[in-house]
């Protein structure tokens, strides 16, 4: 199967920790024997901001873990007609612009491809008229990171298929590592920031 992913960045995860399940996700489909082609805008504001902190060379440091991905960041005039060709499945993250996925389902009217809209977050809950702006009519469903999620979309008439697809941490990346010579008590693997959940984890955790 020929799969293209769009999402906001593979290269950087700088404030952008969807790249890490991206990441895996994409892994998972070469090791199973497809052909993945990834799409992130040129201007993506977390490798901006990467590159602002830590130099050119930190949009390479994913090589490490990931020697085989690869992405092509493109402009905003992208000849989807070209990019796409030969392509079965797009799955387009919602960390797209509202344009560009509008742009992509006009494209699957005329071509053959599946079409999903991938949701790794609470917008459609907490921001429920900026998901709604998203031009999802063309789409073939939505692949939902939680049951509650993927119910808000059908009951809201948003699309009329929808799954639920957990999301989760590459395991051939994230393990305990005996070499390291970090020490501690805690290891965190979550969300952090943002003012979400602070004072439960504060509260609960921390204290």
């Amino acid at each position: 199967m020929r799969t293209a992913l769009f999402c906001h960045s593979l290269l950087s995860d700088w404030n952008h920790g969807n790249a890490h399940f991206l990441r895996g996700i994409v892994t998972e489909l070469l090791r199973c024997g497809h052909e993945v082609r990834v799409f992130e805008p040129h201007d993506a504001w977390s490798a901006r901001h990467l590159v602002a902190e830590y130099g050119p060379g930190a949009l390479t440091w994913v090589q490490n873990a990931y020697p085989f991905l690869t992405s092509t960041r493109y402009f905003p005039d992208i000849d989807l007609d070209t990019a796409l060709d030969g392509i079965d499945l797009v799955i387009v993250h919602e960390w797209n612009d509202h344009a560009l996925v509008a742009r992509l389902g006009a494209l699957r009217r005329r071509r053959r491809f599946a079409l999903l809209f991938h949701d790794t977050h609470h917008r459609a809950v907490t921001r429920p008229r900026e998901m709604a702006a998203y031009d999802l009519s063309d789409y073939d469903g939505v692949l939902a990171f939680g049951d509650v999620l993927r119910r808000v979309y059908l009951e809201r008439c948003l699309i009329q298929h929808a799954w639920t697809w957990h999301e989760a941490a590459d395991v051939r990346v994230f393990y305990p590592h005996a070499d390291s010579d970090r020490g501690g008590d805690l290891v965190w693997i979550g969300n952090w920031g943002d003012d979400e959940r602070t004072a439960e984890l504060n509260e609960l955790l921390l204290e």
